[in-house]
């Protein structure tokens, strides 16, 4: 491994069924990692199994998935980080594929693809999770530009640079799409790696709920769309405010061009303010471009000082 420093991060809450055999297994097929276990308030002795296992076990106070990576991207400093869900839904077996990229310098962000092999099909058993991965894909296709194979695999491996160059800004589940936008809106490498996939082992439940997470995951996506591309986004706006302007002004303009006359003047005040609105959208839209480029400017000097810290340490 050339020396390289390779953490495994487990985030995990009430884990207690299966966190010892994914401990077991990083210990088994990458032995030279440091394993770490981030408990998120479990109250079935998820801790104190993995510490029993060989773990480093920290705890999370503030609920939810995008908490516990964002403190586990702050407390740990490492070359190569793979994080995997504590669940063992996840091949730990297929750790060195899923790194290699990482570890060859060929990538910044890998990404564990369980669909591309239809593994998740076949075994996974909730109902509308793979429409909703296949949904947020779409989007984040048409959005972004980016078309990734899955979106929502917990079984991710990025290095240095792009950990520490990370703004986490989600509180839960949505920290897959939200790592997976980041990626592509930065312009970081990307490699996705197909996977097997296996369900939960009876008796383990998910947290995820396919609603109301699902909600959140949206949510999410157009929320980044806004922040990262808000010329798209105002402009977007700007142009469904023009068309309902339209849908009431024109007949409007017709009436007064056969008869000279504006007996509805309600509806062409109506017209004149969506069209006003679809100005103000597209002028709001300009000047937040400006400014999202001028942060970029800011985050890619940042890049540039976490690459060099990498240089210096050699």
């Amino acid at each position: 491994m050339s020396g390289k420093r390779i953490a495994a991060l487990i985030p995990c809450y009430n884990e207690a069924l299966t966190i010892a055999k994914v401990v077991d297994d990083f210990k088994r097929y990458l032995p030279e990692a440091i394993v770490y276990v981030y408990d998120n308030n479990s109250s079935d002795g998820t801790a104190e199994i993995a510490a029993a296992h060989g773990a480093v076990v920290k705890g999370e106070p503030r609920q939810g998935k995008g908490n516990v990576v964002r403190q586990m991207l702050r407390d740990i400093d490492a070359d190569c980080y793979v994080m995997v869900d504590g669940d063992d839904t996840y091949p730990v077996e297929q750790v060195n594929d899923v790194i290699a990229p990482i570890l060859d310098d060929s990538a910044d962000h890998v990404v564990g693809d369980r669909l591309s092999n239809g593994t998740y099909a076949a075994e996974n058993k909730r109902a509308g999770h793979g429409f909703g991965n296949d949904l947020v894909r779409w989007l984040i296709k048409v959005l972004y530009g980016f078309e990734y194979t899955d979106v929502m695999t917990g079984y991710r491996a990025f290095n240095r640079e792009f950990a520490k160059t990370l703004p986490v800004l989600s509180p839960g589940f949505e920290i897959e799409t939200e790592l997976s936008i980041h990626a592509v809106d930065k312009g970081w490498r990307i490699s996705q790696v197909p996977i097997d996939y296996r369900d939960r082992p009876e008796g383990s439940v998910s947290k995820l709920n396919t609603v109301s997470d699902g909600i959140k995951v949206l949510k999410m996506i157009f929320s980044l769309f806004k922040d990262y591309k808000p010329l798209g986004f105002f402009s977007l706006l700007a142009l469904i405010s023009l068309i309902v302007g339209l849908c009431f002004g024109l007949p409007v303009i017709v009436e007064f061009r056969a008869t000279g006359l504006v007996p509805r003047l309600p509806t062409a005040i109506c017209a004149v303010a969506f069209c006003g609105l679809a100005a103000l959208f597209l002028v709001c839209g300009l000047i937040l471009d400006t400014v999202v480029k001028g942060h970029r400017r800011d985050w890619e000097l940042k890049v540039t000082d976490v690459y060099g810290y990498k240089n210096a340490r050699g």
